[in-house]
């Protein structure tokens, strides 16, 4: 599915570019009859069928070429933000891991469980039993001062949303107020 999205653009600017070319044949060929017809051509029903044709090909190319450019531009917004919360997510993990005194290595599996691993995939990924990942995951939740991993992640959860910009539910009551009185 993911690639599908990536290859959005792509798929677009090939059908655009397919589609320019066709309106350059139909103006042709629109162009063409019209010269062999007699001034005004209008009298022609083929002649003004083609002509509609051609046009509407043409506006319907200029949509999308601008859905395209839409499509691209919040594409780039939404990457940028994802680079922004991945950045502070890490800042914030970091500066967490640091303050609870976490040594290297239970770094690393606090880092792998949060990225939601479970204790066999942890350690499998860092070479080491599974015991020792279920006492450095103990270590962890001790020093954070939670129960389990759920409580963690909230940690870090409830620390981007307060660095974020303050939640406003005004667009998301407005209706149910408007509908209850």
């Amino acid at each position: 599915m993911t690639r599908d999205i990536k290859n959005a653009p792509l798929a677009l600017m090939i059908l655009i570019i397919g589609q320019i070319l066709c309106a350059g044949f139909f103006l042709f060929d629109v162009a063409e009859d019209g010269l062999d017809l007699a001034w005004p051509p209008f009298h022609d029903i083929h002649f003004v069928i083609e002509t509609f044709a051609a046009l509407a090909l043409i506006a319907a190319v200029g949509v999308e070429v601008r859905f395209l450019q839409q499509l691209l531009r919040r594409k780039a917004h939404l990457e940028s933000q994802v680079s922004i919360a991945a950045g502070a997510f890490q800042d914030i993990m970091e500066e967490r891991f640091r303050d609870w005194g976490l040594t290297p290595s239970e770094a690393d599996v606090a880092m792998f469980s949060l990225k939601g691993m479970n204790i066999a995939e942890i350690a499998a990924l860092r070479g080491t039993a599974e015991g020792t990942v279920k006492a450095q995951l103990g270590a962890i939740y001790r020093k954070a001062g939670v129960t389990g991993r759920g409580a963690l992640l909230g940690l870090f959860v409830e620390d981007l949303m307060q660095s974020a910009k303050p939640f406003d539910p005004a667009p998301y009551t407005a209706k149910s107020h408007a509908t209850s009185g």
